[in-house]
């Protein structure tokens, strides 16, 4: 069994830890730490029966998974520090919700930008007020800034200069661009709010996020993490609501994102054991793809399908533009190297 499909089975609860010989640990650690998964994999096998050298581990990846949601929170405080003084309110989005809505996906969740969705028409206000702030441009390159603010669903990067940490200001949740145009006012009208304070997105629109992110605005890099976030969530939310895959439909059709949505819900039915409702685990062929391109790691977590990876990253990009468009993007960018 490969050391992927061991890390699958022990997140899903297949597999019991002490069934592991000190020879599989080495992969299982490898594929969680390429999969930016270590402290994730920590906190769920939290109390399992474990050789004392990864027990130790575990823990340093727990206290350091509770460390980085706190400073990610505390990122989230000062956006709203700087954006409410101008009248801006904005929506958490990715790993920062999580960790503000309490959610079982946050425990261990690696969480590297602050990300966060604000009205198409406060984009340029937020923009100045967070360069007021201190934050300050990533990329400098006149091209690259270009192509965010013509082409893509958010600024270009910000990076605090003090904090040493980033920020993406989005105005939707897939670039200008791309096939499908999810209704943005919509996400940001129908936000909830935390028990910290902080606006996030409702049940079904952050599981439709989670689908887009990772299936279509990606080339599934990080894929095991955001399905994981995506099984966990559904899950929840299920439990919180018997009415909650009714409305995940309803919100998916309104995106443009029920492809998206299906195919999360498959794959993690097949991955993590997920349980569905009737009219969502129908099967699709081209489904062993993605499950190929999840599982194509080796015991030291390299990639092992390279020319898999380029095909998923071409996609990736064909999702996002027109043929004309693409092309030009490329060539841009190789000439630029």
């Amino acid at each position: 069994m490969s050391a992927v499909q061991t890390f699958v089975d022990l997140l899903a609860g297949r597999r019991e830890a002490s069934s592991l010989a000190s020879r599989d640990w080495d992969g299982v650690i490898g594929v969680a730490r390429s999969e930016a998964m270590l402290a994730t994999l920590a906190h769920r096998l939290a109390g399992a029966d474990l050789p004392p050298t990864v027990a130790a581990l575990f823990v340093d990846q727990r206290a350091a998974g509770a460390v980085a949601q706190r400073q990610a929170l505390w990122e989230a405080e000062m956006a709203r520090r700087a954006l409410a003084p101008v009248g801006i309110e904005f929506v958490l989005l990715k790993g920062a919700a999580y960790a503000a809505a309490g959610m079982a996906c946050a425990a261990g969740r690696q969480i590297g930008d602050l990300d966060i969705l604000v009205l198409a028409s406060d984009i340029r206000r937020a923009e100045n007020a967070l360069l007021n702030a201190e934050w300050e441009w990533v990329k400098s390159d006149p091209y690259d800034d270009f192509y965010y603010r013509e082409h893509m669903h958010e600024l270009p990067p910000l990076i605090h200069k003090s904090r040493d940490r980033m920020i993406d200001v989005h105005h939707t949740i897939l670039p200008r661009t791309h096939r499908i145009t999810p209704d943005a006012l919509a996400l940001v009208s129908d936000a909830v709010t935390s028990a910290d304070g902080f606006a996030v997105l409702n049940p079904a629109d952050m599981a439709c996020h989670c689908a887009a992110h990772m299936l279509a605005d990606g080339d599934l890099q990080g894929g095991l993490r955001n399905l994981w976030d995506f099984h966990l969530m559904t899950r929840d939310f299920a439990v919180a609501d018997p009415r909650f895959w009714e409305q995940l439909d309803v919100r998916a059709r309104l995106h443009g994102l029920l492809d998206a949505v299906q195919r999360a819900a498959r794959l993690s039915r097949d991955l993590y054991g997920a349980v569905l409702p009737a009219g969502w685990s129908g099967p699709e062929a081209t489904d062993r793809w993605f499950r190929e391109r999840l599982f194509a790691r080796d015991d030291w977590g390299r990639v092992t399908r390279p020319l898999l990876e380029q095909a998923f990253y071409i996609r990736s990009h064909w999702l996002r533009m027109p043929p004309t468009m693409l092309a030009q993007h490329l060539w841009t960018k190789w000439r630029k190297r």
